[in-house]
């Protein structure tokens, strides 16, 4: 079995704390307000390339490559990402 690395690609990515204002001035972007909230407003609902998937407050948002957005649980996010200067 062959292995592979990812490739470094720098992400643009925002730690969700439950402010739509802040949401949608980040995926607002590209959705416009084709997300929206769920689950009395803890969680929003973001349109993927995979479909839609749920975010919840303390998830970060990441804006992909393709100039898409989708949601990842932090411990997975600080596995995977580290801040760039």
């Amino acid at each position: 079995m062959k292995q592979h690395r990812k490739k470094p690609v720098v992400i643009e990515a925002m730690q969700w704390n439950g402010d739509a204002d802040i949401a949608n001035s980040f995926i607002g972007e590209r959705y416009g307000t084709d997300w929206k909230y769920a689950n009395n407003n803890e969680s929003i609902i973001i349109p993927t390339l995979e479909g839609d998937m749920l975010g919840n407050v303390g998830d970060y948002i990441i804006k992909g490559v393709k100039g898409e957005f989708y949601p990842c649980k932090p411990d997975i996010f600080e596995a995977t990402y580290e801040a760039v200067n």
